[in-house]
């Protein structure tokens, strides 16, 4: 597994869970929670590139 790709599913398994916790529980910084998906979706896209692959 790629590590950018890891770090990308890392990243939303986190957001998703922050989410998800923020909707019952009010906690300071839940807001990242959606920062942390929105990074963790994109850096997972990334991460499937490979090189010399014709896009």
């Amino acid at each position: 597994m790629n590590a950018v790709f890891g770090a990308g599913l890392s990243l939303t398994a986190l957001g998703l869970l922050g989410y998800a916790v923020g909707v019952f529980v009010p906690y300071p910084g839940r807001a990242f929670s959606v920062t942390a998906l929105m990074v963790g979706v994109t850096l997972a896209v990334v991460g499937t590139h490979h090189e010399g692959e014709n896009a």
